[in-house]
Protein backbone atom coordinates (compact mmCIF):
# COMPACT_ATOMS: atom_id res chain seq x y z
CA UNK A 1 0.00 0.00 0.00
CA UNK A 2 1.18 3.52 -0.78
CA UNK A 3 0.80 6.46 1.54
CA UNK A 4 -0.38 9.77 0.08
CA UNK A 5 2.52 12.27 0.12
CA UNK A 6 2.15 14.64 3.02
CA UNK A 7 2.01 17.82 0.93
CA UNK A 8 -0.60 16.35 -1.40
CA UNK A 9 -2.54 15.17 1.63
CA UNK A 10 -2.85 18.49 3.41
CA UNK A 11 -3.43 20.40 0.19
CA UNK A 12 -6.24 18.03 -0.71
CA UNK A 13 -7.76 18.12 2.78
CA UNK A 14 -7.73 21.91 2.89
CA UNK A 15 -9.05 22.15 -0.66
CA UNK A 16 -12.00 19.88 0.16
CA UNK A 17 -12.69 21.94 3.27
CA UNK A 18 -12.57 25.20 1.29
CA UNK A 19 -14.89 23.73 -1.37
CA UNK A 20 -17.41 22.73 1.31
CA UNK A 21 -17.20 26.21 2.81
CA UNK A 22 -17.59 27.90 -0.59
CA UNK A 23 -20.62 25.74 -1.35
CA UNK A 24 -22.14 26.64 1.99
CA UNK A 25 -21.60 30.29 1.15
CA UNK A 26 -24.15 29.99 -1.65
CA UNK A 27 -26.78 29.59 1.06
CA UNK A 28 -25.37 31.25 4.20
CA UNK A 29 -22.70 33.68 2.97
CA UNK A 30 -23.02 37.46 3.03
CA UNK A 31 -25.58 37.25 0.23
CA UNK A 32 -26.99 40.29 -1.56
CA UNK A 33 -30.49 41.35 -0.60
CA UNK A 34 -31.67 43.13 -3.72
CA UNK A 35 -34.27 41.92 -6.17
CA UNK A 36 -31.54 41.38 -8.77
CA UNK A 37 -29.62 39.09 -6.41
CA UNK A 38 -27.99 36.17 -8.27
CA UNK A 39 -29.45 32.70 -8.42
CA UNK A 40 -27.72 31.47 -5.25
CA UNK A 41 -30.22 33.42 -3.16
CA UNK A 42 -32.69 30.64 -3.94
CA UNK A 43 -30.58 28.33 -1.76
CA UNK A 44 -31.39 30.19 1.43
CA UNK A 45 -34.00 27.55 2.29
CA UNK A 46 -31.20 25.05 3.02
CA UNK A 47 -29.38 27.46 5.32
CA UNK A 48 -29.28 25.06 8.29
CA UNK A 49 -27.58 22.11 6.54
CA UNK A 50 -25.35 24.54 4.65
CA UNK A 51 -24.12 26.13 7.87
CA UNK A 52 -23.29 22.71 9.30
CA UNK A 53 -21.40 21.74 6.14
CA UNK A 54 -19.61 25.08 6.08
CA UNK A 55 -18.25 24.66 9.59
CA UNK A 56 -17.26 21.09 8.82
CA UNK A 57 -15.30 22.42 5.83
CA UNK A 58 -13.77 25.15 7.96
CA UNK A 59 -12.61 22.50 10.42
CA UNK A 60 -10.98 20.51 7.61
CA UNK A 61 -9.19 23.65 6.41
CA UNK A 62 -7.89 24.42 9.91
CA UNK A 63 -6.80 20.79 10.35
CA UNK A 64 -4.93 20.89 7.03
CA UNK A 65 -3.06 24.01 8.14
CA UNK A 66 -2.17 22.40 11.46
CA UNK A 67 -1.01 19.27 9.64
CA UNK A 68 1.28 21.34 7.42
CA UNK A 69 2.74 23.05 10.49
CA UNK A 70 3.26 19.77 12.33
CA UNK A 71 5.22 18.28 9.43
CA UNK A 72 7.20 21.50 9.10
CA UNK A 73 8.16 21.40 12.79
CA UNK A 74 9.15 17.75 12.49
CA UNK A 75 11.51 18.63 9.66
CA UNK A 76 9.81 16.42 7.05
CA UNK A 77 11.82 17.20 3.88
CA UNK A 78 8.79 17.09 1.56
CA UNK A 79 6.90 19.50 3.82
CA UNK A 80 9.42 22.36 3.54
CA UNK A 81 7.84 25.60 2.36
CA UNK A 82 9.26 28.05 -0.12
CA UNK A 83 7.46 30.78 -2.03
CA UNK A 84 6.33 28.46 -4.81
CA UNK A 85 5.15 25.72 -2.48
CA UNK A 86 3.29 28.21 -0.27
CA UNK A 87 1.61 29.79 -3.30
CA UNK A 88 0.46 26.39 -4.59
CA UNK A 89 -0.86 25.40 -1.17
CA UNK A 90 -2.70 28.70 -0.80
CA UNK A 91 -4.16 28.26 -4.29
CA UNK A 92 -5.57 24.87 -3.27
CA UNK A 93 -7.05 26.29 -0.07
CA UNK A 94 -8.29 29.63 -1.39
CA UNK A 95 -9.22 28.73 -4.98
CA UNK A 96 -12.81 27.67 -4.19
CA UNK A 97 -13.30 30.79 -2.08
CA UNK A 98 -12.48 33.07 -5.02
CA UNK A 99 -15.77 32.31 -6.74
CA UNK A 100 -18.21 32.16 -3.82
CA UNK A 101 -20.31 35.06 -2.50
CA UNK A 102 -18.70 37.40 0.04
CA UNK A 103 -18.04 35.54 3.28
CA UNK A 104 -17.80 36.49 6.97
CA UNK A 105 -18.44 40.18 6.30
CA UNK A 106 -20.43 42.55 4.09
CA UNK A 107 -17.48 44.94 3.76
CA UNK A 108 -17.07 44.09 0.07
CA UNK A 109 -20.40 45.79 -0.61
CA UNK A 110 -19.21 48.87 1.31
CA UNK A 111 -16.04 48.95 -0.78
CA UNK A 112 -18.02 48.79 -4.03
CA UNK A 113 -20.47 51.45 -2.88
CA UNK A 114 -17.66 53.77 -1.80
CA UNK A 115 -15.91 53.17 -5.11
CA UNK A 116 -19.11 54.16 -6.90
CA UNK A 117 -19.27 57.29 -4.74
CA UNK A 118 -15.74 58.22 -5.84
CA UNK A 119 -16.82 57.88 -9.48
CA UNK A 120 -19.89 60.00 -8.80
CA UNK A 121 -17.79 62.74 -7.10
CA UNK A 122 -19.58 62.25 -3.78
CA UNK A 123 -17.29 63.06 -0.84
CA UNK A 124 -16.82 59.70 0.89
CA UNK A 125 -15.26 61.43 3.90
CA UNK A 126 -18.37 63.51 4.59
CA UNK A 127 -21.16 61.17 3.57
CA UNK A 128 -22.04 57.54 4.09
CA UNK A 129 -23.21 55.23 1.32
CA UNK A 130 -26.79 56.45 1.88
CA UNK A 131 -25.82 59.50 -0.19
CA UNK A 132 -25.23 57.16 -3.14
CA UNK A 133 -28.59 55.41 -2.85
CA UNK A 134 -29.68 52.57 -5.08
CA UNK A 135 -29.32 48.84 -4.78
CA UNK A 136 -25.58 48.81 -4.15
CA UNK A 137 -25.85 51.08 -1.13
CA UNK A 138 -28.77 48.97 0.07
CA UNK A 139 -26.43 46.00 0.53
CA UNK A 140 -24.56 47.85 3.28
CA UNK A 141 -25.90 47.24 6.83
CA UNK A 142 -28.13 50.00 8.15
CA UNK A 143 -25.79 50.92 11.00
CA UNK A 144 -23.10 51.93 8.49
CA UNK A 145 -25.33 53.78 6.01
CA UNK A 146 -24.32 57.21 7.27
CA UNK A 147 -20.74 56.44 8.32
CA UNK A 148 -17.97 58.13 6.27
CA UNK A 149 -15.29 55.93 4.75
CA UNK A 150 -12.41 55.18 7.16
CA UNK A 151 -10.01 54.26 4.34
CA UNK A 152 -7.25 56.20 2.67
CA UNK A 153 -7.17 57.50 -0.91
CA UNK A 154 -5.06 54.62 -2.21
CA UNK A 155 -7.73 52.06 -1.45
CA UNK A 156 -10.62 54.31 -2.45
CA UNK A 157 -8.92 54.90 -5.80
CA UNK A 158 -8.64 51.13 -6.22
CA UNK A 159 -12.29 50.71 -5.28
CA UNK A 160 -13.24 53.41 -7.76
CA UNK A 161 -11.24 51.62 -10.46
CA UNK A 162 -13.04 48.37 -9.67
CA UNK A 163 -16.43 50.10 -9.88
CA UNK A 164 -15.50 51.68 -13.21
CA UNK A 165 -14.17 48.43 -14.67
CA UNK A 166 -17.14 46.32 -13.60
CA UNK A 167 -19.87 48.85 -14.37
CA UNK A 168 -21.45 48.47 -10.96
CA UNK A 169 -22.12 44.75 -11.48
CA UNK A 170 -22.22 43.12 -8.07
CA UNK A 171 -20.73 39.73 -8.89
CA UNK A 172 -17.99 41.13 -11.13
CA UNK A 173 -17.20 43.77 -8.54
CA UNK A 174 -16.69 41.19 -5.78
CA UNK A 175 -14.46 39.10 -8.06
CA UNK A 176 -12.40 42.18 -8.97
CA UNK A 177 -11.97 43.11 -5.30
CA UNK A 178 -10.66 39.61 -4.68
CA UNK A 179 -8.13 40.05 -7.46
CA UNK A 180 -6.95 43.25 -5.74
CA UNK A 181 -6.68 41.30 -2.49
CA UNK A 182 -4.71 38.58 -4.29
CA UNK A 183 -2.17 41.19 -5.38
CA UNK A 184 -1.66 42.10 -1.73
CA UNK A 185 -1.30 38.45 -0.74
CA UNK A 186 1.22 37.99 -3.55
CA UNK A 187 3.31 40.77 -1.98
CA UNK A 188 3.18 38.88 1.32
CA UNK A 189 4.31 35.65 -0.34
CA UNK A 190 7.17 37.49 -2.02
CA UNK A 191 8.44 39.65 0.84
CA UNK A 192 7.60 37.78 4.05
CA UNK A 193 10.39 35.17 3.62
CA UNK A 194 12.90 37.96 2.88
CA UNK A 195 11.84 39.83 6.00
CA UNK A 196 12.07 36.62 8.04
CA UNK A 197 15.68 36.10 6.94
CA UNK A 198 16.56 39.64 8.04
CA UNK A 199 15.00 38.87 11.44
CA UNK A 200 16.74 35.49 11.84
CA UNK A 201 13.51 33.49 11.47
CA UNK A 202 12.99 30.39 9.33
CA UNK A 203 11.26 31.64 6.13
CA UNK A 204 9.22 28.43 5.92
CA UNK A 205 7.86 28.98 9.43
CA UNK A 206 7.03 32.59 8.52
CA UNK A 207 5.11 31.51 5.42
CA UNK A 208 3.17 28.88 7.38
CA UNK A 209 2.10 31.25 10.14
CA UNK A 210 1.84 34.49 8.18
CA UNK A 211 0.44 33.45 4.78
CA UNK A 212 -1.16 30.02 5.09
CA UNK A 213 -3.03 30.56 8.37
CA UNK A 214 -6.83 30.20 7.94
CA UNK A 215 -7.52 33.93 8.36
CA UNK A 216 -5.85 34.64 5.01
CA UNK A 217 -8.11 32.53 2.75
CA UNK A 218 -11.17 33.21 4.90
CA UNK A 219 -10.92 36.97 5.30
CA UNK A 220 -8.37 38.35 2.86
CA UNK A 221 -9.65 36.22 -0.05
CA UNK A 222 -13.25 35.20 0.69
CA UNK A 223 -13.93 38.46 2.53
CA UNK A 224 -11.88 40.57 0.05
CA UNK A 225 -10.68 42.80 2.88
CA UNK A 226 -8.34 45.66 2.15
CA UNK A 227 -5.98 44.41 4.87
CA UNK A 228 -4.45 42.30 2.09
CA UNK A 229 -3.16 45.37 0.25
CA UNK A 230 -2.23 47.18 3.46
CA UNK A 231 -0.20 44.27 4.82
CA UNK A 232 1.45 43.48 1.49
CA UNK A 233 2.71 47.07 1.17
CA UNK A 234 3.68 47.26 4.85
CA UNK A 235 5.73 44.05 4.81
CA UNK A 236 7.40 45.06 1.53
CA UNK A 237 8.30 48.45 2.98
CA UNK A 238 9.75 47.09 6.21
CA UNK A 239 11.71 44.48 4.26
CA UNK A 240 13.25 47.21 2.09
CA UNK A 241 14.12 49.18 5.23
CA UNK A 242 16.17 46.19 6.45
CA UNK A 243 17.89 46.26 3.05
CA UNK A 244 18.80 49.96 3.57
CA UNK A 245 16.49 51.21 0.82
CA UNK A 246 14.96 53.71 3.19
CA UNK A 247 13.33 56.05 0.67
CA UNK A 248 11.43 53.25 -1.06
CA UNK A 249 10.60 51.76 2.33
CA UNK A 250 9.05 55.00 3.59
CA UNK A 251 7.06 55.38 0.37
CA UNK A 252 5.65 51.85 0.55
CA UNK A 253 4.74 52.11 4.22
CA UNK A 254 3.02 55.43 3.52
CA UNK A 255 1.04 53.81 0.70
CA UNK A 256 0.03 51.08 3.15
CA UNK A 257 -1.17 53.75 5.60
CA UNK A 258 -3.14 55.37 2.77
CA UNK A 259 -5.02 52.09 2.52
CA UNK A 260 -5.68 51.78 6.26
CA UNK A 261 -4.28 54.10 8.90
CA UNK A 262 -2.76 51.54 11.37
CA UNK A 263 0.07 50.86 8.94
CA UNK A 264 1.47 54.35 9.59
CA UNK A 265 3.28 53.04 12.67
CA UNK A 266 5.52 51.13 10.28
CA UNK A 267 7.29 54.43 9.66
CA UNK A 268 8.82 54.25 13.14
CA UNK A 269 10.51 51.00 12.08
CA UNK A 270 11.90 52.73 9.00
CA UNK A 271 13.21 55.56 11.19
CA UNK A 272 14.66 53.11 13.71
CA UNK A 273 16.56 51.19 11.04
CA UNK A 274 17.67 54.28 9.14
CA UNK A 275 18.98 55.92 12.33
CA UNK A 276 21.60 53.18 12.64
CA UNK A 277 23.21 54.42 9.41
CA UNK A 278 22.45 58.12 9.01
CA UNK A 279 21.69 59.26 12.55
CA UNK A 280 18.35 59.87 14.24
CA UNK A 281 17.72 63.45 13.09
CA UNK A 282 18.51 62.69 9.47
CA UNK A 283 16.43 59.51 9.62
CA UNK A 284 13.40 61.37 10.99
CA UNK A 285 13.76 64.21 8.50
CA UNK A 286 14.21 62.00 5.45
CA UNK A 287 11.46 59.56 6.41
CA UNK A 288 9.02 62.36 7.21
CA UNK A 289 9.88 64.12 3.95
CA UNK A 290 9.27 61.02 1.84
CA UNK A 291 6.09 60.15 3.74
CA UNK A 292 4.60 63.63 3.45
CA UNK A 293 5.60 63.89 -0.20
CA UNK A 294 4.08 60.51 -0.99
CA UNK A 295 0.85 61.33 0.84
CA UNK A 296 0.55 64.70 -0.92
CA UNK A 297 1.29 63.23 -4.35
CA UNK A 298 -1.19 60.37 -3.94
CA UNK A 299 -3.91 62.64 -2.57
CA UNK A 300 -3.43 65.03 -5.50
CA UNK A 301 -3.29 62.23 -8.09
CA UNK A 302 -6.45 60.53 -6.87
CA UNK A 303 -8.36 63.79 -6.50
CA UNK A 304 -10.15 62.41 -3.45
CA UNK A 305 -8.93 65.20 -1.17
CA UNK A 306 -7.60 65.39 2.37
CA UNK A 307 -10.81 64.36 4.08
CA UNK A 308 -9.10 61.10 5.03
CA UNK A 309 -7.24 62.99 7.77
CA UNK A 310 -10.47 63.84 9.55
CA UNK A 311 -11.92 60.38 8.89
CA UNK A 312 -9.23 58.73 11.03
CA UNK A 313 -11.63 58.89 13.98
CA UNK A 314 -14.35 56.87 12.20
CA UNK A 315 -13.43 53.55 13.91
CA UNK A 316 -14.05 55.19 17.33
CA UNK A 317 -17.76 54.64 16.88
CA UNK A 318 -20.27 53.24 19.33
CA UNK A 319 -21.57 50.65 16.84
CA UNK A 320 -18.08 49.20 16.31
CA UNK A 321 -17.53 45.90 18.08
CA UNK A 322 -14.57 45.64 20.43
CA UNK A 323 -13.74 44.47 23.92
CA UNK A 324 -14.11 48.02 25.24
CA UNK A 325 -17.43 48.65 23.46
CA UNK A 326 -18.77 45.31 24.71
CA UNK A 327 -17.92 46.34 28.28
CA UNK A 328 -19.59 49.70 27.66
CA UNK A 329 -22.77 48.05 26.41
CA UNK A 330 -22.74 45.78 29.43
CA UNK A 331 -22.50 48.75 31.79
CA UNK A 332 -25.35 50.53 29.98
CA UNK A 333 -27.58 47.46 30.25
CA UNK A 334 -26.72 46.93 33.89
CA UNK A 335 -27.52 50.56 34.64
CA UNK A 336 -30.82 50.26 32.76
CA UNK A 337 -31.70 47.15 34.76
CA UNK A 338 -31.09 49.17 37.94
CA UNK A 339 -33.32 51.95 36.65
CA UNK A 340 -30.55 54.41 35.81
CA UNK A 341 -30.04 56.11 32.46
CA UNK A 342 -26.37 56.96 31.96
CA UNK A 343 -26.68 57.81 28.28
CA UNK A 344 -23.55 57.37 26.16
CA UNK A 345 -21.17 58.13 29.03
CA UNK A 346 -20.21 54.48 29.84
CA UNK A 347 -19.64 53.73 26.16
CA UNK A 348 -17.46 56.78 25.62
CA UNK A 349 -15.52 56.10 28.81
CA UNK A 350 -14.90 52.44 27.94
CA UNK A 351 -13.86 53.27 24.39
CA UNK A 352 -11.44 55.87 25.72
CA UNK A 353 -9.99 53.49 28.29
CA UNK A 354 -9.67 50.77 25.67
CA UNK A 355 -7.81 53.12 23.36
CA UNK A 356 -5.49 54.16 26.20
CA UNK A 357 -4.86 50.48 27.03
CA UNK A 358 -4.05 49.75 23.39
CA UNK A 359 -1.63 52.68 23.20
CA UNK A 360 0.00 51.70 26.50
CA UNK A 361 0.50 48.09 25.38
CA UNK A 362 1.82 49.22 21.99
CA UNK A 363 4.18 51.67 23.70
CA UNK A 364 5.44 48.97 26.07
CA UNK A 365 6.16 46.65 23.13
CA UNK A 366 8.05 49.39 21.27
CA UNK A 367 10.01 50.27 24.42
CA UNK A 368 11.47 46.77 24.27
CA UNK A 369 12.44 47.05 20.59
CA UNK A 370 16.18 46.75 21.25
CA UNK A 371 15.61 43.37 22.86
CA UNK A 372 12.81 42.21 20.58
CA UNK A 373 13.87 43.76 17.29
CA UNK A 374 11.87 46.53 15.56
CA UNK A 375 9.73 44.27 13.34
CA UNK A 376 8.73 41.97 16.21
CA UNK A 377 8.00 44.97 18.46
CA UNK A 378 5.83 46.47 15.74
CA UNK A 379 3.95 43.18 15.36
CA UNK A 380 3.19 43.08 19.08
CA UNK A 381 2.13 46.74 19.02
CA UNK A 382 -0.27 46.20 16.12
CA UNK A 383 -1.65 43.08 17.79
CA UNK A 384 -2.35 45.14 20.92
CA UNK A 385 -4.15 47.81 18.88
CA UNK A 386 -6.20 45.18 17.05
CA UNK A 387 -7.18 43.45 20.30
CA UNK A 388 -7.73 46.43 22.61
CA UNK A 389 -8.59 49.21 20.17
CA UNK A 390 -12.01 50.78 19.57
CA UNK A 391 -12.85 48.38 16.72
CA UNK A 392 -12.00 44.68 16.61
CA UNK A 393 -12.65 42.13 13.87
CA UNK A 394 -11.14 38.64 13.37
CA UNK A 395 -9.11 39.78 10.36
CA UNK A 396 -7.60 42.68 12.33
CA UNK A 397 -5.48 40.06 14.09
CA UNK A 398 -3.49 39.79 10.86
CA UNK A 399 -2.08 43.29 11.49
CA UNK A 400 0.19 41.87 14.15
CA UNK A 401 0.22 38.20 13.24
CA UNK A 402 1.96 38.68 9.89
CA UNK A 403 4.86 40.57 11.46
CA UNK A 404 5.01 38.17 14.40
CA UNK A 405 5.29 35.35 11.85
CA UNK A 406 8.25 37.06 10.20
CA UNK A 407 10.10 38.30 13.27
CA UNK A 408 9.20 36.40 16.46
CA UNK A 409 11.82 33.90 17.68
CA UNK A 410 10.85 30.48 18.93
CA UNK A 411 8.99 30.97 22.18
CA UNK A 412 5.54 31.86 23.46
CA UNK A 413 4.45 34.29 20.73
CA UNK A 414 4.37 31.89 17.79
CA UNK A 415 2.17 29.16 19.36
CA UNK A 416 -0.10 31.80 20.91
CA UNK A 417 -0.50 33.47 17.51
CA UNK A 418 -1.20 30.12 15.84
CA UNK A 419 -3.83 29.14 18.41
CA UNK A 420 -5.36 32.59 18.18
CA UNK A 421 -5.64 32.30 14.39
CA UNK A 422 -7.50 28.99 14.72
CA UNK A 423 -9.90 30.35 17.33
CA UNK A 424 -10.61 33.53 15.36
CA UNK A 425 -11.29 31.50 12.22
CA UNK A 426 -14.41 30.10 13.89
CA UNK A 427 -15.89 33.15 15.63
CA UNK A 428 -17.65 34.81 12.66
CA UNK A 429 -20.58 33.34 10.76
CA UNK A 430 -20.26 33.21 6.96
CA UNK A 431 -23.10 35.76 6.80
CA UNK A 432 -21.04 38.31 8.72
CA UNK A 433 -23.62 38.60 11.49
CA UNK A 434 -23.66 37.19 15.00
CA UNK A 435 -25.24 33.76 15.56
CA UNK A 436 -28.51 33.01 17.28
CA UNK A 437 -28.91 29.91 19.42
CA UNK A 438 -29.84 27.57 16.56
CA UNK A 439 -26.98 28.78 14.39
CA UNK A 440 -24.50 28.31 17.23
CA UNK A 441 -25.67 24.71 17.66
CA UNK A 442 -25.40 24.01 13.93
CA UNK A 443 -21.92 25.56 13.80
CA UNK A 444 -20.78 23.44 16.76
CA UNK A 445 -22.24 20.34 15.12
CA UNK A 446 -20.35 21.16 11.92
CA UNK A 447 -17.09 21.42 13.86
CA UNK A 448 -17.77 18.01 15.42
CA UNK A 449 -18.50 16.51 11.99
CA UNK A 450 -15.24 17.97 10.68
CA UNK A 451 -13.27 16.63 13.63
CA UNK A 452 -14.87 13.21 13.15
CA UNK A 453 -13.86 13.25 9.49
CA UNK A 454 -10.28 14.11 10.42
CA UNK A 455 -10.31 11.30 13.00
CA UNK A 456 -11.52 8.80 10.41
CA UNK A 457 -8.76 9.87 8.03
CA UNK A 458 -6.17 9.32 10.75
CA UNK A 459 -7.56 5.86 11.45
CA UNK A 460 -7.42 5.00 7.75
CA UNK A 461 -3.76 5.98 7.73
CA UNK A 462 -2.91 3.44 10.45
CA UNK A 463 -3.13 0.34 8.20
CA UNK A 464 -0.85 2.08 5.70
CA UNK A 465 1.78 2.67 8.40
CA UNK A 466 1.46 -0.92 9.64
CA UNK A 467 1.88 -2.25 6.11
CA UNK A 468 4.98 -0.11 5.63
CA UNK A 469 6.41 -1.36 8.94
CA UNK A 470 5.80 -5.00 8.00
CA UNK A 471 7.38 -4.47 4.58
CA UNK A 472 10.55 -3.24 6.24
Amino acid sequence: MRKVPTVVGYRLLGGVGAALLAGAGLAVGALPNGADAPWWSALRHVAGPALLCGYAGLTLLAAAWWWAGRDLRRGTPAARLDRRSAALTLACWAGPLLVCPPMFSRDAYSYLAQGAMVLADIDVYRHGVAALGGGLAGEVPQMWQHTPAPYGPVFLALAGGVSAATGGKLVLGVLALRLVALAGVALLVGYLPRLARHCGVDPAAALWLGVLNPLVPLHLIAGAHNEAVMLGLLVAGICLAFERRFGAAAALVTLAALVKAPAVVGLVVVVSLAARHVGRRAAVARTAGVALGTAAAVTWATGIGYGWVGALGTPVYRHSWSISSAIGRGVVRLAAALGTDLGDTPMRLCLGLGLLAALAAAGAAWWQRRRLGPAYALGLALAAVALLGPATRPWYALWGLVLIAAAAPDGWARPVAACGAVVLAFVALPSGFGPDGAQAVLAAAGVLVGLAAVGVLRLLAVPVRLAEAVAR
